[in-house]
């Protein structure tokens, strides 16, 4: 979401000019878009802070102004404190308020000192941007969509609720339009964000009856009618919100892809009363096999927290167990990390540090272990793969399979934004290797020119 965020603020900025530059010293103005999910990402905002600081004073003895602003969740959090550690920081904005950054960069000029935006403004930000042209991804095949923002779900550990406020949705018809901009502009996937994306409850996208809530199974049915797109993914899921709507576009919806990211967080009943995730260990295994009754090639990625204050070994026993059982494709894995303000952060019992450690060691060794028997099973394969660049070795492309697979096979330019059928030769350590098998296709791929702009943006 923060790709997709940062992609819209330099939407918001070329209208004063702004383009996007690579490195921080050739920036009239450098924006520090950011997480707040672990107490580890907040620290590296500090210190990148530190950097760019030596970076501002050298184009200032040079004549040149450098405006900098740190956007996203920890602005939100932390706003006080950034202007306090490091003062000479020009703007700082929550991610709701992006949407007004022109203004900002205005009253900061004006103003000569720090402009703080971090209310959540009554106005919904994605009525007030831009109509974004064409892809947010370099190469232009695969793009994120931000459709829904915000959870009510308040998990123990979690500070989104704090950050980025209740639930919203976006129209219907807003998300469908600007998908139809980004697959004009070449784009043949689209990623559908939310920080609980499976809540989507947007407004319909026509008169009468199109004007109740839809939900995400419902928007995805919309966009699969789209010409040009391929693909359509989406993340993040709660499974409190996986209705049977939804796992009946797993089944009848081709487009949709088959890899799903479902955090559970834990396998302990105990834990996941603890998190306030609403739901048990069982619910989340009859879940999983309910969606794969739907479509059985279904693949799935989760979240688990080790560490969360109280865990015993009983409970992250548990964990491991459902690990076995459901058998995943890919995970991600953390140790808990106190959020202030979060519930978690001050219960009793915090799990000892090297305790940590070794569970978290654990668990990740087994999900790697699951991960190579997924990949090592594709070899032998035939698959479809779609092209977004170029492989490191001459002649070599680059591409992704249905479950998010990196897939590397030698094959001409032309290939690139499209799909084509390949034959699983070899799994490496993090990607596969494939030989073609599909003709190689004669229509052009339609590619969108990045206007040239006067300033630069990092």
């Amino acid at each position: 979401m923060n790709v997709y965020d940062s992609a819209r603020m330099a939407d918001v900025l070329k209208p004063l000019g702004y383009r996007p530059t690579e490195t921080p010293a050739d920036a009239d103005m450098v924006i520090l878009n950011t997480c707040h999910i672990r107490d580890r990402a907040a620290e590296k905002v500090f210190s990148e802070l530190g950097r760019l600081r030596v970076i501002k004073q050298a184009r200032a003895a040079e004549g040149r102004a450098t405006v900098l602003a740190v956007a996203g969740c920890v602005a939100q959090a932390e706003g006080a404190e950034i202007l306090a550690r490091a003062p000479y920081v020009d703007i700082v904005l929550g991610p709701q308020t992006y949407h007004r950054l022109p203004e900002m960069v205005a009253r900061a000029a004006r103003a000569g000192g720090a402009v703080i935006e971090t209310d959540f403004p009554v106005e919904q930000k994605f009525d007030f941007l831009p109509d974004a042209t064409g892809p947010q991804l370099p190469g232009g095949v695969t793009a994120f969509l931000t459709v829904q923002e915000g959870c009510d779900k308040f998990c123990s550990f979690c500070v989104v609720p704090y950050t980025r406020g209740a639930e919203a949705s976006r129209p219907a018809a807003s998300v469908i339009a600007e998908a139809r901009r980004m697959v004009a502009g070449g784009v043949r996937e689209i990623s559908l964000l939310g920080q609980n994306v499976n809540a989507y409850h947007g407004a319909g996208s026509g008169g009468g009856a199109d004007e109740s809530s839809w939900s995400l199974a419902r928007l995805m049915r919309a966009l699969a009618e789209i010409p040009g797109l391929v693909r359509i993914r989406y993340t993040t899921s709660h499974p409190r919100d996986m209705g049977e709507d939804l796992i009946a576009a797993h089944r009848d919806l081709p487009a949709l892809m088959p890899f799903l990211h479902l955090p559970v967080q834990s396998g302990s009943d105990r834990m996941l009363n603890a998190m306030n995730r609403g739901h048990t260990a069982d619910d989340y295994r009859r879940l999983i096999e309910r969606l794969r009754t739907a479509r059985p090639d279904l693949a799935f990625s989760s979240d688990f927290i080790v560490g969360h204050p109280g865990e015993t070994d009983a409970d992250f026993a548990a964990s491991m167990a459902l690990i076995r059982d459901i058998g995943f494709a890919q995970a991600y894995s953390f140790k808990y990390s106190s959020r202030p303000g979060t519930p978690a952060a001050g219960a009793p019992m915090p799990v000892a540090g090297p305790v940590g450690d070794e569970r978290l060691q654990q668990l990740q060794a087994l999900v790697r272990v699951q991960q190579d028997q997924f990949n090592a099973s594709s070899v032998g394969q035939t698959m479809e793969v779609l092209f977004t660049g170029h492989g490191r070795k001459p002649g070599q492309l680059s591409g992704r399979s249905p479950y998010l697979q990196a897939v590397h096979a030698a094959g001409p330019d032309q290939l690139i934004g499209t799909t084509a059928m390949v034959k699983i030769e070899q799994m490496l350590t993090n990607s596969l290797t494939a030989s073609l098998l599909s003709p190689v296709p004669t229509r052009p791929i339609p590619t969108r020119a990045n206007p040239l702009l006067e300033r630069a943006c990092a």
